[in-house]
């Protein structure tokens, strides 16, 4: 940034106010390059913190065009001057400088660990209770051993990392939050079905499908590079997949164990690949026994329920007063209500 210009006050990227100009600091999440109709290549760059995106146009008769597309790194932090707005794409932010954040940027305010968003709970106690429903709800020893095994095992990661690189829970914090919340429901499915049907044959499995709650995205362990900028595939997650991946953990936790069931390795390994439910969505096999479809159903809701919380949860922008807008994962325009004026 140029020192002859006067130093605004700085502010949080999402404290910015409507017509605001401010100094900002923030992370770039995403820069995507796209073309005009007239062939014109641009970018749509991504900054935030941990309460707001923006996005940035860079056209390239602008005067970021070259520095964009050869030093603005994702995943870096910048010093931004420009001013905020809203409109029917969403926050938006009309760039006027920006520059690499400096170490003395500290003495400004600046703190890495301010741009990540995180779970609004306590990842230990939420850890401590997935440990307790499988302590309390897997009767088959072995099963439980396996479970609290690998969750003890890997207790580090997982306290800390998101359930997705995007859609869903995406944030330090999300996986515990997401498996947690998946494994409650799986229970109280577990229950309600082998009450409604206690002639199963044979009987639903309520330890399988605990276990299978509580273990159903373990492999994004591997699938997933969890760092402080945020998440990102790993090669063996894009070219192998969290399914497989998690397939594999269980395999060779299993083996550890003594006596451990042949049928009910299978029966597990079954919910960890098929749990996604469809091949469009990963899944090589549809869900197959009844443990697998109440962990796919108890999975589905609590994502996409995240998914339409966030997009409810938004800043609305100026087209967005009775409806989100329709950039979400659920690709759709959530309904907030009607407008004071209707």
């Amino acid at each position: 940034m140029s020192r002859s210009q006067p130093e605004l006050r700085i502010v949080r990227l999402s404290d910015l106010e409507p017509g605001q100009t401010g100094d900002a600091f923030a992370l770039l999440a995403k820069k995507d390059r796209g073309q005009t109709r007239d062939a014109k290549p641009f970018y749509r760059a991504a900054f935030r913190d941990a309460n707001r995106t923006v996005t940035v146009m860079i056209w390239l008769d602008g005067g970021w065009f070259e520095d964009c597309e050869h030093h603005w790194r994702v995943g870096d932090y910048y010093k931004l001057r420009g001013r905020y707005y809203e409109n029917q794409f969403g926050s938006q932010l009309e760039l006027e400088k920006i520059r690499p954040v400096e170490a003395a940027d500290s003495s400004a305010g600046f703190d890495p660990a301010e741009f990540q968003p995180s779970s609004r709970f306590d990842p230990d106690v939420m850890f401590a209770e997935l440990l307790a429903l499988a302590e309390q709800h897997i009767s088959d020893l072995p099963l439980r051993e396996l479970t609290q095994g690998l969750l003890v095992d890997h207790s580090e990661a997982l306290s800390t990392m998101a359930a997705a690189a995007y859609h869903h829970h995406a944030y330090r914090g999300g996986y515990l939050e997401h498996v947690l919340s998946v494994t409650r429901t799986a229970v109280y499915l577990a229950d309600k079905y082998r009450e409604q049907y206690p002639d199963l044959q044979p009987p639903l499995s309520k330890s399988l499908v605990v276990a299978g709650a509580i273990l159903h995205d373990i492999g994004k362990l591997i699938e997933l590079d969890h760092r402080p900028s945020g998440s990102e595939y790993t090669p063996a997650g894009r070219l192998i997949g969290h399914l497989v991946l998690g397939r594999d953990l269980i395999r060779a936790k299993a083996a550890e164990i003594a006596e451990f069931d042949a049928e009910i390795l299978l029966r597990l390994e079954h919910i960890l690949v098929s749990h996604q439910g469809l091949p469009e969505w990963g899944s090589p096999i549809p869900p197959s026994t009844p443990e697998c479809l109440l962990v796919h159903f108890a999975d589905d809701i609590d994502a996409k329920f995240q998914m339409m919380a966030a997009a409810l949860g938004s800043e609305p922008g100026a087209a967005e007063v009775e409806f989100t807008s329709r950039d979400n994962p659920l690709k759709r325009r959530i309904f907030r209500g009607l407008s004071a004026e209707d």
